[in-house]
């Protein structure tokens, strides 16, 4: 006898199912919450579901909490693989669209939402609260009985839910049981994948390697998560070890730990490493991203944290709660003095290049390539915090 999912009167969509192989045929017993109006569709689909997984002989009794079609699916499939049955094909939930296309490798990154791969109920509108991406979670907060369980809730999730704007992104098992984790997850439309406590090149060579091998033709990019002291010391080398890599951040509750430290909420022990992540990515060309505030209830905290982070180099925040969004992304949006001045320079460069000259000057100032792409960098995160119209140059006036 096999089980998985969530019971409980504090259980919100999920469902918690038993399943006894043997007998003759199925012996169905469902109850749910929600019986009135879909107590006959699930019986329905919960006998599907099962003829595409292979089980013709079993007893199954479903205790369902509002769960939605691809978290009964994937329930159903994890009790199922823990009966010891062989599966005859995934119990995938029907698509909400076509698979996303890639994600740019430079794209905003300024907040990441991070969600528990085995909480259905988080997942189901999160594209709503504005995120530049959501973060479908296989590690730290998920239980290591769970594991299993919540990679074909991740993988059902990515299948059936529309994150609209968002990134999709997964963060994996610390190797080797991250390549498990891949196995189920890639081919489903991942567009960025996590790599937690990285030490090594070889270990961003390794998920890279794999998700070649699972997504042919597919770019998917790499995040390395930093957190220990030998990560640190390996940084470099691990946001140039393979061109999927598109940013690099840290985890200070680990890396605290692995030095004996405590964290501080002003960080003195934690500044040397975040400098060395800021200075490897930037070095590297990719994106450097702060760890998240742990506090939710401390709006205050958190802004002054992502001010700091901004000021140190940093483009973007680990977030766990929906309402840190606004913030983070009100904080690291550019100021009205550094929108101006981005503005002139972009005019400068566009009557350089429509008079076909190579050196762009402000004034009596010349200005070089990076400060030019800097500039422009300024104007999309203002655009994007809907601090500057999108037709900006038709509207906005600058003083050289």
């Amino acid at each position: 006898m096999a089980q998985a999912g969530q019971r409980g009167p504090a259980v919100r969509s999920d469902a918690w199912i038993e399943l006894e192989p043997g007998g003759t045929g199925l012996r169905l017993e469902v109850t749910s919450k929600v019986e009135s109006m879909y107590g006959e569709a699930i019986r329905a689909q919960v006998r599907a579901d099962l003829a595409t997984l292979g089980v013709r002989n079993a007893a199954v009794r479903v205790e369902d909490a509002g769960a939605l079609p691809f978290t009964l699916a994937a329930r159903l499939e994890a009790a199922v693989r823990r009966a010891g049955l062989a599966v005859t094909r995934p119990a995938l939930p029907a698509a909400h669209g076509p698979a996303p296309a890639p994600s740019k490798r430079d794209r905003p990154r300024r907040s990441r939402l991070y969600l528990p791969g085995n909480e259905p109920k988080f997942m189901v509108n999160a594209g709503l609260h504005g995120a530049d991406g959501v973060i479908l979670d296989l590690e730290d907060s998920v239980a290591p009985a769970e594991k299993d369980a919540a990679r074909l809730v991740v993988r059902n999730a990515l299948v059936a839910l529309d994150f609209g704007a968002c990134e999709r992104m997964v963060r994996i098992n610390q190797l080797p049981a991250g390549l498990d984790d891949l196995e189920v997850v890639a081919p489903h439309g991942v567009q960025l994948v996590l790599l937690p406590k990285c030490e090594s090149a070889d270990q961003v060579r390794a998920v890279d390697a794999r998700l070649h091998a699972l997504v042919p033709g597919r770019d998917v990019h790499v995040m390395p998560i930093i957190e220990s002291a030998l990560g640190v010391f390996h940084a470099l080398e691990i946001a140039t070890a393979a061109p999927s890599v598109v940013g690099l951040t840290i985890g200070l509750e680990d890396y605290t730990a692995d030095l004996g430290a405590q964290r501080t909420t002003e960080g003195r022990e934690s500044f040397w490493a975040r400098s060395v992540i800021v200075n490897a990515a930037r070095a590297a060309g990719i994106q450097a991203i702060d760890t998240v505030y742990s506090d939710v209830d401390d709006e205050e905290g958190l802004r002054r944290s992502v001010v700091e982070a901004k000021g140190m180099g940093f483009e973007g925040k680990g977030v766990i709660h929906p309402r840190q969004i606004a913030v983070v992304h009100d904080a690291f949006a550019p100021d009205q003095p550094a929108i101006q001045r981005a503005c002139a320079i972009a005019r400068a460069f566009d009557e350089a290049r429509a008079r076909g000259l190579g050196v762009v000057a402000l004034g009596s100032k010349m200005i070089d390539a990076p400060v030019v792409k800097r500039a422009l960098t300024t104007l999309e995160r203002a655009i994007a915090a809907g601090r500057l119209s999108p037709d900006w140059r038709d509207q906005v006036e600058v003083k050289r």
